[in-house]
């Protein structure tokens, strides 16, 4: 991965964060790393904890960034996220995936496109 690519998702996390926050959100982690995978934003918003992915893009020239959340990526989520829940005993935490993308064009500023309960837990875990 180039160096652009990985301070634009830095970037974009940060940015992402605070509109979060401005939406409700209250951040309790970032950059969440399981032996599965990484989940970029852990968040509550009301009663709810939301797992949020967050993509980001400098043109949509090559399609939206929420298309790269595939199947793959869902299950990857999917995976960290009851790793989490199962290591602070939130089992029963009602909780949520969502996806954040971020528009970051030179010129113009940040564009947010947040879409709650954006995938279902991803295959079939016994914890």
């Amino acid at each position: 991965m180039s160096r652009y690519k990985i301070d634009l998702g830095k970037s974009s996390e940060g940015i992402a964060a605070g509109y979060l926050e401005k939406n409700g959100y209250k951040i309790l982690e970032c950059n969440y790393k399981s032996r599965f995978g990484e989940i970029d934003i852990i968040a509550t918003e009301k009663q709810t904890l939301c797992f949020v992915e967050v993509k980001s893009r400098s043109s949509s020239g090559y399609g939206l960034p929420k298309e790269t959340v595939d199947r793959r990526k869902q299950h990857k989520i999917s995976q960290s996220a009851l790793s989490y829940l199962k290591a602070r005993q939130l089992m029963n935490q009602s909780c949520r995936f969502d996806v954040l993308s971020v528009f970051q064009e030179a010129s113009v500023c940040s564009r947010f496109e947040l879409i709650k309960n954006a995938f279902e837990l991803a295959g079939n875990y016994t914890y």
